[in-house]
């Protein structure tokens, strides 16, 4: 297009039409129209679409370590638990034929051999969990070794409080769920020796003193409750609703118990049911639908002496829960 115009330019040029001077201005004003067009067009051309960011690479966890891990935490409870195993069976098979000092060292170095491995592993801060299954085996262990080296009344006393005081220490170091089972184990050996031992007169009867025990049993499930602040709050909130059992068992066998016990067995499901509505944890659920199963009609049968009554009092029951669904159920749908 531009020797065109050349062309053009040049033939008006000789033939007078046009003078040089004019024929240039033209030349440099076509130049610059279509230089103009060209800056317009560059302008409205789309820039290509900027590549999507690359996914982040997450790092992969060798399998042949985790293998290593968890062998290594089978190996150790299977030690553990052979451990145990053969001190029971040598303290079970000869019993009656050692003596005092050697069930005393028996009992002790069984003890030993689990607080320091768990000892052991807590400072190194390595498998935490293998750490605390062993301190609570060792804190039952040396909670019955006291027991044997004192004997009697003040041996099962001075032995729980040992166990405790560990299972206390292990708590504060530790954060396995293991420890928390010890603790209501020992807590529940607890309560039955202090009933036992401490506060039932001696011309006192069973019947009358297990009522004592179940307001034992409603501490310990405070306790756990408040572990479970800190700690596995669902292995401690389970742990509590198996104490508020115990308490109504407890109550049953206490004389004119039964509504004590029907209250103790009510209001540890409610909270566990109501903890599941929360947390959704399927472990409160089953604790307190068992609870509610075994309570219930056990307590009703007492009261009432008749298969009718505990018909009337399930159906009570599971119209309060059906009212407790209802209100979590609205309660959902308002938040």
């Amino acid at each position: 297009m531009a020797s065109r115009l050349d062309d053009e330019l040049l033939r008006l040029v000789s033939a007078g039409v046009l003078r040089q001077y004019q024929a240039d201005a033209l030349r440099e004003a076509a130049d610059a129209e279509v230089t103009a067009a060209l800056a317009d067009q560059s302008r409205k051309r789309p820039e290509p679409p900027a590549p999507p960011p690359a996914p982040p690479v997450k790092p992969r966890t060798p399998p042949a370590a985790t293998h290593t891990n968890a062998l290594v935490e089978v190996l150790g409870y299977i030690g553990g638990a052979l451990l145990l195993g053969a001190v029971a069976l040598l303290t079970l098979a000869n019993w009656g034929e050692m003596g005092r000092a050697a069930r005393i060292s028996t009992g002790t170095s069984a003890a030993v051999a689990l607080l320091g491995s768990a000892v052991v592993l807590a400072l190194l801060k390595r498998r935490e969990t293998l750490a605390s299954a062993l301190a609570s085996l060792g804190c039952c262990v040396a909670g019955f070794a006291a027991y044997v080296a004192i004997e009697g009344e003040t041996g099962r006393i001075v032995g729980v409080g040992l166990a405790l005081a560990l299972a206390v220490v292990g708590l504060w170091r530790l954060a396995g769920s293991s420890l928390l089972v010890a603790t209501f184990g020992i807590l529940a050996v607890g309560v039955l020796v202090l009933t036992s031992d401490v506060l039932t007169p001696s011309d006192g009867s069973g019947a009358n003193s297990a009522g004592i025990a179940g307001t034992g049993f409603i501490l310990v499930a405070f306790v756990l409750a408040m572990l479970g602040l800190v700690r596995d709050q669902v292995t401690a909130w389970s742990l509590a609703g198996a104490a508020m059992f115990s308490s109504s068992i407890c109550w049953l066998i206490q004389e004119r118990g039964e509504i004590m016990a029907l209250a103790v067995g009510t209001a540890g499901p409610a909270a566990l049911l109501v903890a599941y509505g929360l947390r959704r944890a399927s472990a409160y659920a089953v604790v307190g639908c068992s609870i509610l199963l075994v309570i219930w009609p056990t307590a009703l049968y007492q009261l009432t002496d008749n298969v009718a009554g505990v018909a009337i009092g399930l159906v009570v029951a599971s119209v309060a829960l059906l009212f407790a669904v209802l209100l979590l159920s609205r309660r959902r749908v308002a938040s």
